[in-house]
């Protein structure tokens, strides 16, 4: 199984080690020919929209989306969940998303750069005690389609936020499991999400 974090902007390294520390082949990708290549994708935390307008400018958007709606494992975190959503609230003036996951996320809803925070969270499917969650301008989830299961959330401003969902091949994290030195989520993805990749099917 090769898995392809997307690289044209945002944690692409970060992502990279901590596939290779679950033990799958992990490419950096930013041409169509490694696009085409690749089994699952991660699309990393960033600038949605810068990563948008470059994925038009080097004409990889089509591909993306089309291999998305194809079925393609995706796992987007922060700027890759707002990437992901059918629908973005406080959206960018022009702003698109690859879409296919079927919920409405709001941009930087914690606040600014300042705002920041670490916490730990309980996520559905990984059992072995809470993940440290890291926060950066992130964004949450403010509604699902019936497909989608909230996997893990924040209380934040006097209510309950989704901040992890899955939708079958799709996962989205508002935050940044790539910089916790944890690599469940990670680990997750490709036991679980990807899970007929590895059993070879």
């Amino acid at each position: 199984m090769k898995i392809g974090v997307l690289a044209l902007q945002g944690d692409v390294a970060e992502h990279l080690q901590a596939l290779i520390a679950v033990g799958v082949d992990a490419y950096p990708v930013k041409t169509a020919a490694e696009i085409v290549g690749i089994d699952a994708m991660v699309i990393p935390g960033g600038e949605s929209t810068t990563i948008a307008k470059l994925a038009r400018s080097f004409d990889l958007f089509d591909l993306i989306q089309g291999r998305i709606r194809s079925g393609m494992p995706v796992y987007g975190s922060c700027a890759g969940m707002i990437l992901l959503a059918d629908e973005v609230t406080d959206a960018a003036k022009g702003q698109e998303t690859f879409g296919g996951l079927a919920v409405t996320v709001r941009r930087n809803a914690f606040g600014r750069q300042v705002d920041s925070f670490e916490t730990d969270l309980h996520f559905q499917g990984i059992s072995d005690g809470a993940i440290k969650a890291i926060f950066i301008r992130a964004p949450w989830v403010e509604q699902i389609g019936p497909e989608v299961s909230v996997l893990a959330e924040v209380a934040a401003f006097g209510h309950n936020h989704a901040v992890a969902v899955r939708q079958g091949n799709l996962l989205a994290t508002s935050f940044h499991p790539e910089i916790s030195g944890d690599n469940r989520v990670h680990r997750y993805f490709v036991e679980e999400v990807c899970r007929d990749l590895v059993s070879g099917k």
